[in-house]
């Protein structure tokens, strides 16, 4: 049954992989992994003898068959894993809605007033440093979203957007791996009292900012980002479209904070801040609070802010992640991931082993990889193999498309190939990665 489940992932990724040459859109390889994955476990519940336990994250023996009990183990692990990943899905959502939000008030214009430049070289830079920074503060996924939306507003032309695609996935991720609040796996650590706020910051800073300083050096030299672009013109932007932009990333900012002081999952501090922000862009436009049409306003009325929102969200992105997502947790469960982990860390020192977990998530997801090393290892807190570990998780993913949450999405929203990344991103990203390495392991 392993056997099968891994036949399943690599024919699905496979496709993922090759979808302009099948025709068949990335979607529904997903899904159907997904569907078939979990299909397999619930229909050879009988000869399982071990199992992950999704809140112990400890492989256990699994009791006889007696009155479906197996059964129904599957199933409570499907639903455990099915909401950890609507946590994931709702929260995506909202955060495109508050980014749509801000795009109905052209909020973003303020950021193309600020780009004055048409220098591709000099525009490159810019959106590099705004998303380290950026998803350091509001989270590596936020961030890809909101500068995908930017980057939209100030080139149209769609083969030179998607370098510049490339590196706001390689400098998301290398932003949030030196903060608690940038990417889901420090958090985890975070969580789970492995590492604490400064000294993950001090450790981890330095060798995140090489990590997307090294790939942003070697794309400046790219013939492709030579000369200036075509720049679409910024349209003048209104003190309401200022104060939306801002409110919404104040808004956004809110998120982090709301877990740190209320204790809020991240998923519900976004939907207070989409809750928040919908109320004020509903009074800002001088509309009736309400999601949907008035039906006494006619057919030919325009929706409101949130509505039209909501409408404009990438949905196939969504079901796209949900079916990665859950198809990786049935690997997860099956503990596959895990006697894997366990295998190499026996077999090679801390250090390559967590070298090789960063290389992992580049095509499995972070989450179930930090969440077998918190299990596996006793490091003390703040140690620096844990602060090693955030590093390369967080960093890790850049390395394919589908190695992390903002890689999946930016596919999604632009489109992008998976063959085009591999053949002009990922080694860029593979020499960063490495090279944020060589810096950590000097500073330690």
């Amino acid at each position: 049954m392993v056997i099968s489940i891994l036949a399943i992932f690599i024919l699905g990724y496979l496709a993922i992989t090759f979808e302009h040459a099948l025709k068949i859109d990335k979607l529904i390889p997903a899904l159907l992994m997904m569907a078939c994955t979990w299909g397999l476990l619930l229909m050879n519940s009988e000869a399982i003898t071990f199992w992950l336990d999704p809140n112990s994250t400890q492989l256990i023996n699994v009791i006889p068959n007696l009155m479906g009990a197996k059964s129904m183990l599957i199933e409570s692990t499907l639903l455990h894993h099915f909401g950890k990943t609507a946590e994931i899905l709702i929260f995506l959502i909202g955060a495109m809605a508050i980014v749509e939000i801000i795009d109905y008030f052209d909020g973003f214009s303020v950021f193309q007033q600020w780009i004055q430049t048409k220098n591709k070289v000099k525009i490159l830079w810019v959106i590099a440093v705004i998303g380290f920074f950026l998803s350091a503060l509001i989270d590596n996924l936020t961030a890809t979203i909101v500068l995908i939306t930017i980057l939209r507003k100030i080139i149209t032309e769609k083969k030179s957007r998607l370098y510049y695609t490339g590196l706001i996935i390689i400098a998301a991720n290398a932003g949030g791996a030196w903060t608690p609040i940038g990417d889901i796996t420090t958090t985890m650590l975070w969580i789970a009292g492995k590492v604490s706020t400064m000294p993950l910051v001090i450790s981890t800073f330095l060798p995140a900012l090489v990590c997307l300083l090294v790939p942003l050096s070697i794309l400046s030299f790219s013939p492709a980002l030579k000369g200036n672009i075509n720049v679409a013109v910024a349209k003048e932007s209104t003190p309401k479209a200022t104060f939306m932009l801002f409110i919404g990333l104040i808004l956004l900012l809110l998120v982090p904070i709301s877990k740190i002081v209320f204790h809020l999952p991240p998923y519900m501090g976004m939907m207070l801040s989409l809750a928040l922000f919908s109320l004020i862009a509903e009074i800002v436009s001088k509309r009736k609070f309400t999601m949907q049409l008035n039906e006494t306003e006619g057919s030919n009325a325009i929706p409101g802010p949130t509505k039209k929102a909501l409408t404009k969200i990438e949905i196939p992105s969504v079901l796209f992640f949900l079916g990665i997502l859950m198809t990786i947790a049935a690997m997860e469960s099956s503990g596959m991931i895990l006697n894997f982990g366990t295998w190499v860390a026996q077999s090679i020192s801390d250090k390559s082993f967590i070298v090789l977990l960063g290389l992992a998530s580049s095509v499995i997801d972070n989450v179930p990889l930090v969440a077998a090393s918190i299990s596996m290892f006793q490091f003390p807190i703040d140690s620096s193999l844990w602060h090693l570990i955030a590093y390369t998780a967080g960093t890790g993913g850049s390395i394919l498309l589908i190695g992390s949450a903002a890689g999946v999405v930016a596919m999604g929203m632009e489109n992008i190939s998976f063959i085009w990344y591999l053949k002009h991103i990922s080694w860029i990203a593979i020499i960063g990665y490495f090279a944020g390495i060589g810096v950590f392991l000097i500073l330690h």
